[in-house]
């Protein structure tokens, strides 16, 4: 991609943060993001654990942060994007949680001291890593040698059609998007980085086609190709993502639950 301004390239990152920081509002706001089952599991783990410092990685609309902030004696709320660092941090005013903090950086380069944090979590955030391996080490890196963390993301179907079904669309809505990983791949991510797994959790969640697409801005021709693609699908694809008449679907979510190995 390039700048419109300057015809200069941009890095990944900086695209991730021009496609999400004009729609901070919107997730902060977004009801997909703000409840879930995985949103309570968390909550009720972090509310066993009571962590005294928990790192958000990779915040977006900060719920990770809402949801945990009762239980824990400090959330660093850590966002590449300035502009949702800021709608998290008036949200958070709002609500009167004055133990939210928020932090500006990329997942792969964490700006915090070894073994830092008794807790880290990340919710719909990794597919968007430049470099997931990278980042789930720094994550291990920053945690405390008897600490607990959380990821919670879309997963990739394991047959191949389905897995490039969900990649185009995505890519389609968001050209930030970089890859919804595999159960198998996640594992392999968690265990490479010095965690162990305790236990997973797989999850079906709806997607709304228009709501989906207006909360990141998707242009007509993009939304208009992604309903080409739904309505192109075979009935294998069709029924795995349960596809609606208008649009909208149903795809899969992952929880893990690690410990420091």
């Amino acid at each position: 991609m390039t700048d419109a301004a300057t015809g200069a390239a941009r890095s990944h990152e900086a695209h991730v943060a021009d496609m999400f920081g004009p729609q901070a509002a919107a997730y902060v706001a977004s009801a997909v993001h703000a409840r879930g089952a995985d949103l309570e599991a968390l909550s009720a783990v972090v509310a066993e654990l009571r962590p005294g410092r928990l790192l958000d990685l990779g915040c977006g609309g900060g719920h990770v942060s809402f949801a945990a902030s009762p239980f824990a004696g400090e959330v660093v709320a850590y966002d590449l994007s300035a502009d949702m660092l800021g709608a998290v941090a008036v949200e958070a005013e709002q609500r009167g949680l004055a133990n939210v903090v928020t932090r500006q950086g990329v997942a792969e380069r964490l700006p915090f001291a070894d073994a830092s944090f008794d807790f880290v979590a990340t919710r719909y955030s990794a597919h968007h890593w430049r470099n997931v391996p990278a980042a789930m080490g720094e994550a291990r890196r920053v945690l405390k040698a008897e600490g607990r963390a959380m990821v919670m993301d879309v997963i990739a179907p394991d047959w191949p059609v389905a897995d490039s079904f969900l990649q185009a669309i995505e890519m389609l809505r968001d050209p930030s998007h970089g890859r919804d990983y595999r159960e198998a791949e996640w594992v392999e991510h968690a265990e490479g980085a010095g965690f162990r797994v305790m236990r997973t959790a797989r999850r079906r969640l709806r997607l709304e086609f228009r709501p989906w697409v207006e909360r990141i801005r998707t242009s007509d021709l993009h939304a208009a190709a992604i309903r080409s693609l739904i309505r192109g699908a075979s009935r294998d694809v069709a029924e795995h993502f349960e596809i609606e008449a208008d649009g909208s679907f149903t795809l899969d979510t992952l929880t893990l639950e690690l410990e420091a190995a």
